[in-house]
């Protein structure tokens, strides 16, 4: 990746605020967000569950579109849905197709010849350790396996920006740091931007920068160590 690639910005928020219903009912999930990811960049939304973490993840995947300000995504060009890879936090798998054929969909979406979808959902698989599940359906996979295989769908897709919700938030320590190590490695592998919410500290750690979330307002900030150290300490560990 070139210098001038790192610095660019794969989803800007300019005073992104978005807000379910109208008059005396209406509820504000997320108040003027304004914040820069970049290619490169890897990124911690922390807060507690309600604050809107996963509010301004699908404002910045664009499954949201914001009531106020804007939300653009000035370096992701073509169709900016193919440049962007989410994990959601819950089961996202279709239970009647096995993982290679949950693994290629998007691509098949997308327009991808079944063959081609096919071949890149394995190597795909393949990168993620996850080859061997390839013909399972998704009632036999573990917790795991199943954000493993999400994760796989989305470096099929090569995006430019990795957003993870909460996904390592319903496994235990041990299965939760090796989906990180998976989602680092892709985000690494695809030279992609990564953000990802949780309320882990232990996941928020392993990543360069850390931003808060509190009753639906951002505030964008940096840990004082650096992720370097950080990972160091957490494989250490």
């Amino acid at each position: 990746m070139t210098a001038d690639e790192v610095d660019e910005v794969v989803v800007r928020c300019r005073d992104a605020a978005l807000t379910f219903g109208r008059g005396p009912t209406a509820v504000v999930a997320v108040h003027g967000a304004s914040c820069e990811v970049r290619a490169g960049d890897r990124i911690a939304v922390t807060g507690p569950s309600g604050s809107g973490k996963s509010t301004v993840l699908h404002l910045m995947a664009g499954l949201e579109r914001a009531t106020q300000g804007e939300v653009t995504w000035p370096a992701l060009t073509g169709r900016v849905a193919s440049r962007i890879g989410v994990v959601f936090q819950g089961p996202s798998l279709i239970p009647a197709l096995n993982v290679v054929e949950n693994t290629a969909l998007p691509l098949v979406l997308a327009g991808v010849a079944e063959g081609d979808a096919g071949q890149r959902a394995l190597a795909a698989l393949d990168q993620v350790d996850a080859a061997d599940l390839r013909n399972k359906l998704p009632q036999e996979l573990s917790g795991g396996q199943s954000q493993r295989v999400a994760v796989a769908r989305v470096v099929a897709m090569r995006p430019r920006l990795v957003l993870a919700d909460e996904p390592t938030g319903q496994l235990d320590r041990a299965t939760g740091r090796h989906v990180m190590d998976v989602l680092l490695a892709a985000a690494d592998d695809l030279g992609a931007a990564l953000l990802v919410t949780t309320h882990d500290p232990s996941v928020a750690r392993r990543l360069d920068q850390q931003w808060s979330m509190s009753d639906g307002r951002l505030v964008p900030g940096t840990p004082p160590e650096t992720t370097a150290t950080t990972r160091t300490r957490e494989n250490a560990s």
